[in-house]
């Protein structure tokens, strides 16, 4: 066995897995567009993720809402998990894979997009808000791990990390999340 350490392994895996998306280049530059395009409009972006994923979601609002770096006007994002009381009474009520399909209905307009985070792409709460999403006349995006997977396969469009563990996964999702909030930021003149 060699004695490699677990930073070490953890980096290495890391470096793999950014080398290894770099395809995923000009998918997170379009989204960018779209995505400043359909805020500028008046529009919103919606987002969600379990564990994890839910925290990337959160952070991509955040990052919308309040500035990623330069000061700019505040952007609609909405992270659906953020609103516990809804969360936990839809879940009692309606069943778990229903907690964010329904606030999707509730909060989602035609031309809007859905950001689905999750790195098994099989959450079934993510696909049931994917669906319900389309259903709304929005545009779906998922950022998953490795394709195929039916969130994915089900949404409009799709960035698959290849990457073998969860951790690393996540980790790709956050670099993604940033360089969206850079293109964004671009695309809208604010970025310096």
């Amino acid at each position: 066995m060699t004695n490699v350490s677990p930073v070490d392994r953890h980096w290495s895996a890391l470096t793999t897995a950014l080398d290894r998306s770099r395809f995923a280049a000009p998918t997170v530059s379009r989204w960018g567009h779209q995505l400043a395009d359909v805020l500028r409009h008046g529009g919103r972006l919606l987002a969600c993720g379990n564990g994890g994923s839910a925290a990337e979601a959160q952070h991509l609002t955040g990052e919308l809402l309040g500035k990623f770096v330069d000061d700019r006007i505040p952007l609609a994002a909405i992270a659906l998990h953020a609103d516990t009381s809804a969360a936990t009474a839809i879940s009692n009520d309606y069943g778990a894979d229903e907690v964010y399909a329904r606030q999707v209905r509730a909060h989602g307009r035609p031309g809007d997009i859905l950001i689905g985070l999750s790195t098994s792409g099989r959450s079934g709460n993510i696909i049931a808000a994917a669906k319900a999403a389309s259903g709304c006349g929005m545009m779906t995006w998922a950022l998953t791990g490795r394709a195929p997977n039916p969130l994915a396969s089900l949404s409009d469009d799709a960035v698959a990390v290849p990457a073998d563990h969860v951790a690393t996964v996540q980790e790709m999702h956050l670099a993604i999340v940033h360089a969206l909030c850079a293109v964004v930021d671009h695309a809208l003149g604010v970025a310096s």
